[in-house]
C-alpha cells in the first residue's frame, strides 16, 4: 500500500542519519511539544501526577518534558534500529549491564521469559536477544492494517519470530520455552480482554494475567530487560534484572502485582525514558473515575476538572 511504502521510505531515509542528530531532533520535538497544550502533553502530565505525587512541582514538569523528549527520540530512532544492517544496529549498544543475569537464566535450559516494558528502546532490546537465542513474541495487529506487514518485517529481520496474539500464538510461546528458547512479552499495557486491577505506582491499573499463567505453566526463569538511551546520541546501554519470583504465583492478582512491581523498579532507574504518553490508567474498576477525564492541562501544570 502507498502509505506503507511512504512510511518505510521515510524510515530508511532517517536510518542514514547519525544517531546524535536523530536524538537531537527528538529532544527539540519533545521540547516543542512541552511548550503548548496538547493531548500527549496532558496524558504525560496526568501519569506523572498519578505516579510521582510527592515530587516537587518543578521536578514533575522536568520529568514530563524529558518524557516527551524521550518519546520523540523513540520515534526518530526507529529507522536506524529497523533498517540499518543488523550488525550496525547492534553496534549502537555500548554496554550491557547485568548480562550474566540473562545468560545464567538461559543456561538453566528451561527457556527464558522476558519482561520487556515500554522503557527505553524496546525495539533494540529484541534485536540483542535474537542474536543469542531464538526469540518468540506475540503481536497485536495495529489498527491501521497497512502497518502490519511493515512492523512484522522490520522486527523479524533479526531472526525473531512473531505470532498473532491468539490462542495459537500462546501455544507457540509455550513450545518455545519447552525447547529452551526465549520469549519476550511487553506486559505493561491494558489488556483488551481479561485482566486484574492491581497497583502500578500506587494506582489501580488493569494488568494482563497471561504473563503469570505462562510463567507458572512453563517454570521458565523470568528476567526483565530494557535498552537505556545514553545522552547526546552516544548509543544505548542494555540492562538485565531478575524478576520478582511471585510473577509465577498461581493466584492471578498476586502474579500481576509482582509483574507490575518488577516493571516499576526498572522504570525508577530511568523514569524519563518510560512511555508515559500511554493511557495506562484509563480502564478503571467500576465506580472509579477515569483520571484522564479528571484532570485538565492548564498552564504550568494540571487542574482538577
Amino acid at each position: 500500500m502507498l502509505r506503507a511504502r511512504l512510511v518505510d521510505g521515510l524510515l530508511r531515509l532517517t536510518a542514514r542519519l547519525p544517531l546524535r542528530l536523530l536524538h537531537g531532533a527528538g529532544r527539540a520535538v519533545g521540547t516543542l511539544a512541552d511548550g503548548f497544550p496538547n493531548d500527549v502533553r496532558r496524558i504525560v502530565r496526568v501519569n506523572v501526577e498519578l505516579c510521582f505525587p510527592a515530587l516537587p512541582p518543578a521536578a514533575k514538569r522536568t520529568l514530563a518534558r524529558r518524557a516527551l523528549q524521550s518519546s520523540a527520540c523513540n520515534l526518530l530512532e526507529l529507522g536506524a534500529i529497523w533498517h540499518r544492517p543488523v550488525t550496525e544496529t547492534l553496534a549502537l549498544i555500548r554496554e550491557v549491564d547485568g548480562e550474566a543475569v540473562f545468560t545464567e537464566a538461559l543456561s538453566e535450559g528451561r527457556g527464558v521469559l522476558i519482561i520487556a516494558p515500554h522503557l527505553g528502546a524496546w525495539e533494540l532490546l529484541q534485536a540483542w536477544v535474537a542474536q543469542r537465542t531464538p526469540l518468540h513474541a506475540l503481536y497485536r495487529p495495529p489498527r491501521q492494517a497497512w502497518l502490519e506487514s511493515l512492523l512484522v518485517a522490520a522486527r523479524s529481520r533479526t531472526g525473531a519470530h512473531f505470532h498473532p496474539a491468539r490462542a495459537g500464538g500462546v501455544r507457540a510461546l509455550l513450545r518455545a520455552l519447552r525447547d529452551g528458547e526465549g520469549v519476550g512479552i511487553l506486559p505493561d499495557q491494558q489488556p483488551p480482554g481479561e485482566g486484574v486491577h492491581v497497583p502500578f505506582f500506587g494506582q489501580p491499573a488493569k494488568t494482563m494475567t497471561l504473563f503469570g499463567r505462562i510463567a507458572e505453566r512453563s517454570g521458565a526463569p523470568v528476567v526483565i530487560g530494557w535498552a537505556e538511551r545514553l545522552p547526546a546520541g552516544r548509543g544505548f546501554r542494555v540492562h538485565w534484572r531478575r524478576a520478582d519470583p511471585a510473577v509465577a504465583d498461581p493466584d492471578p492478582a498476586t502474579a500481576a502485582t509482582a509483574l507490575n512491581r518488577t516493571i516499576e523498579a526498572a522504570i525508577r532507574e530511568q523514569p524519563e525514558q518510560y512511555l508515559w504518553s500511554y493511557r495506562r490508567f484509563s480502564r478503571q474498576p467500576e465506580g472509579v473515575r477515569n483520571p484522564y477525564k479528571r484532570f485538565a492541562d492548564r498552564g504550568r501544570w494540571l487542574v482538577e476538572r
